[in-house]
Formats: structure tokens, sequence, C-alpha cells
């Protein structure tokens, strides 16, 4: 006979939070939103921790370098997408590893016989009046000098005059090497009034430049996630349960600093089989999460086979169309209780305690704080970040208003048949995803800041500072259709403007 759960599958939109008692530290700038990312013991330290608990979702649609790079500086991360060569994904990795935040390579470059109408054009091109001269005009070439604004005076001067004539040469420039850090590079800047410094390599090869105006941006970006040891941003990957042998290597090879199979159901032989080559190939230097689960069963499988994070979650994404097409699945909120309590269960008989993602099922940004309070580490969303500018996808006019494309890994555009793969044959069988637009909500740093203002002044509505105190001490009940609705604006007719 089959077994019965006869408690329902719920899911977030089915419980609020009781406020606790706050004191006068409860205020948001004292919350810390700090969690870790990886399997630690008790009474150590994580190898890797996030500043923020989000991720971006393993989605074509989603996660690439540029996301990546937005993300880890707000302190959280990506997992850049699987479904593409193995070649494509490493550049991107590269591509995430090799930016230094701070450091910008340098999109106005001149040659030193170009002219001052060429200054002039390039101007109106970019926007931008600090011009590089390099010897032959490239974004890398070798520095011989600079142009600013200050260096001419169109109305006193010929358009066809040379820049090497005006512009500023490097025996007269203060410049950095490769090995300048950005607080040294702010420093020089800062001492000597300037509002520019290049970064060359030891044959003068220009790499990027530091701006004066930059650096308000980067002190207010103090939660980004980046290596103590090389300073350099941190970046997930997602892999498969095919090419494994030949994409980790490479994946690790280009930097990624941590792992996850991408899967639509985790509990699988498939998954143990992944972990277990990246423990005899590498020991526990290399991290790699696994999932998705949504009960206890399938996350003592995963976490006996050594994984460093385990994610939850089936069926519950906005694209996401298992439960539909298979019967497969369970209410987001049920899946993530019942996964945490065996968690700390695990922690309790072992010492290890084993971070958890909930994947899935955020529609509002209080869901995100329900989410942690249940037990969740860190939470892992695709259509909340596919609706800003800094994903992959086109920005598009729908009706008159701006949509940003979405679909699913799942869906036949995306045809990524690996994430659901059961061990036949290289192709999808049926589609589990849809190919869908959300609303463009603009940049990801004001939309991520707005969302943890409120995760953070929610947190000290029920006393508390920090995920840990949230997830022991968090007041949660479940509520009736009738409470949805007085929840909302009622009985009241709405303005067409909102101040």
């Amino acid at each position: 006979m089959a077994i019965y759960m006869n408690e329902p599958s719920r899911t977030f939109g089915e419980y609020l939070l009781i406020p606790g008692y706050s004191s006068t530290d409860c205020v948001p700038t004292n919350v810390s939103l700090k969690t870790p990312l990886v399997k630690f013991k008790k009474g150590t330290e994580p190898a890797i921790s996030l500043n923020i608990p989000l991720t971006s979702a393993i989605m074509q649609s989603v996660s690439d370098d540029g996301m990546a790079v937005a993300l880890a500086g707000e302190g959280g991360l990506s997992f850049i997408f699987g479904s593409q060569s193995i070649e494509s994904q490493a550049t991107m990795v590269e591509r995430v590893k090799s930016y230094r935040a701070g450091f910008v390579e340098s999109d106005s470059n001149i040659s030193p016989d170009a002219t001052l109408q060429d200054i002039l054009d390039l101007k109106e091109k970019t926007g931008h009046s600090t011009v590089a001269v390099t010897s032959d005009g490239s974004q890398n070439g070798e520095l011989v000098g600079i142009v600013t604004s200050r260096d001419y005076r169109v109305s006193r001067m010929e358009k066809t005059e040379k820049v090497s004539e005006f512009m500023t040469p490097i025996a007269d420039m203060i410049i950095g090497n490769e090995n300048t850090s950005l607080k040294e590079a702010n420093d020089i800047i800062w001492e000597n009034k300037l509002n520019s410094l290049p970064i060359v390599d030891k044959n003068k090869r220009l790499l990027s430049m530091v701006f004066r105006k930059d650096y308000n941006s980067h002190k207010s970006n103090e939660n980004e996630l980046i290596d103590p040891q090389t300073k350099r941003y941190l970046v997930g990957a997602g892999i498969n349960t095919r090419d494994y042998e030949e994409r980790i290597p490479a994946l690790l090879e280009a930097g990624a600093d941590v792992l996850c199979i991408d899967s639509s159901e985790g509990f699988t032989e498939w998954q143990r089989i992944v972990i277990q080559y990246v423990r005899k190939t590498y020991g526990d230097t290399v991290k790699i999460g696994a999932g998705n689960v949504v009960d206890a069963e399938g996350f003592r499988f995963l976490a006996e086979a050594g994984a460093d994070f385990i994610k939850v979650g089936i069926g519950g994404g906005a694209i996401c169309i298992t439960r539909e097409q298979k019967g497969i699945g369970r209410g987001q909120a049920t899946s993530l209780i019942d996964v945490a309590k065996a968690r700390d269960e695990y922690f309790e008989e072992t010492g290890e305690y084993i971070p958890i993602c909930s994947d899935g099922g955020i529609v509002h940004d209080y869901h995100i704080t329900l989410s942690l309070a249940m037990g969740a580490d860190f939470l892992m969303m695709g259509r909340y970040f596919a609706r800003f500018d800094e994903s992959p996808t086109k920005k598009v006019n729908v009706n008159g208003n701006y949509m940003k494309e979405y679909w699913g890994e799942g869906s036949a555009r995306a045809r990524n048949w690996q994430r659901y793969d059961m061990g036949g044959d290289k192709k999808l069988s049926f589609v589990e995803g849809v190919d869908s637009y959300v609303p463009y909500a603009g940049s990801l740093k004001d939309n991520v800041g707005l969302s943890l203002s409120k995760v953070k002044s929610t947190m000290c509505n029920c006393g508390v500072l920090t995920i840990p105190e949230l997830q022991k001490n968090a007041k949660i009940t479940l509520i009736s259709s009738t409470s949805i609705v007085e929840g909302s604006a009622h009985d009241v007719l709405l303005k067409d403007t909102q101040l």
C-alpha cells in the first residue's frame, strides 16, 4: 500500500510571522544577514559564507557572468548555468574571476595619431571625458598618454590637431601596476588629487582604470562577496550528472569557487556518483551542492553522500510545470519545514551542519523572511533575478509595458535534458518548464537593497538580529483564506497613483 502523508502540502502564502519582543538594539542597521553556504563541523567556521542569503538560479535566462558580478557585488552568489558547452561556461567563470571591483576596463581609447575631432566623436559616443591613449588605440595597448577635458579647448584649437600634441604623456602621469590593490589605488587618487588612475602591466600595457567617482560606489558595496586571498569575486557553477568528469576540471581551472548539481530531482544514485567522484578526485577541497529534495529521506541521502549544501524544492518555480506534467512535488513551505528538521537532527547526531537552500515558491519579498525562519540558510531564485538589467535576456515591450524574457530549463527553448536526466536518451521527452515574460524591474542593486531592507525590518519585528536567531526564535502561524484577503488592501477604492 502506498504511503500517505495526511498533512497538507503548504506554501509560503499560507503562513505569517508573529511579532516578538524587540529591544532597543533591534534596528535594521544592526541586523546581520551573513549565512553559511557550505557545511562545517560544530565549533568551526564554514569555508564559504554568503553576506546576504541570496543566490541566483542555475538558468540560461538568469545566471551568466554579468549577473554573477552584480550579485557578488551585493554579497550574494550566482551559479552560472551549465546548459551550455563546457568551454562557454568556463569562459563565463573566468570573466567573473578576472573582474576586480573598482577596476574598470577602458572603453574610451584612442591612438596618438588621432585628432581632436576623433576625441570629440569618441566623447559623443561613450559620454566619457577621460580617454586613454595607447600606441595602437586598443583597449589593452601600450599606454602612452591620457586625454581629459583639461587637455584641450575646442574654441582655441584646430580639430585636425593630433592627439600626441595635446595629450598628457605617460612620463608626466601617475600610474599603478598590476599588483596595486583597490585601496592603494584610491589612496593614490586622493593623495594626488587625480580623477583617475591607469593600471598597467610590466610592459606598460593598459589593464584597467580606477576612477575617483567610483570610490563612493565601492564604499556602499561593503558586502561584496570576495575571496580574502585573491580579492576576486566568488562565483558558482552548475554541473550535470552526464559530462561531470570533463566539466568539473574545466570549471575549477577557470576558478569556480563552488559547484552545484543542477537537477529537478536529487534523490538519485546519479547524484551520489557525482559527489563520490568529487570526493575521490579532490577530497574536501572542492565544494559541491546537490538536490533538489522535498523530504527528510531525500536530505539524509544527499547528506550521507557528502553534499556540501542541499537544495529544497520541486515544482514551485514560477516557470516550472513539473507538478502539472508529472504530479511530482510538494508545497515549498512544507518541504522546507520537513528538511530543516532533518538537517537539525543530522547536526545533533553528527556535529556536521549542512546548509539548506530554499529553491522556488517565492512570490513576495516577505516569503524570503519566512523561508529563512522556516530553516533555510539561503535561497536560490530565478524569476526574482530575471527581472533585472543584469540578467542575460532581452528587454522587450509587450502591450506598452517593458518586460524581460524568462524561460525554464525544462522548456523546449532551453532544451536542458541533462537537468531532467533519468539515465535515458539524450533528449527531452516532454517539457517541464514554460517560456514567458516577467515585468522589468530595473537594476539589481536597487531591488535587492529594497528586498533586504524588508527582511531586516521584519527580523527586528521578530526581535532577532541574525538568521540563526530567526530560525530559533521565530513564531509562525498558519492563516486562513479569509486572513489572506484581510491582509491586503480591502473595502477601499484605491487611487490611480500611490504616494
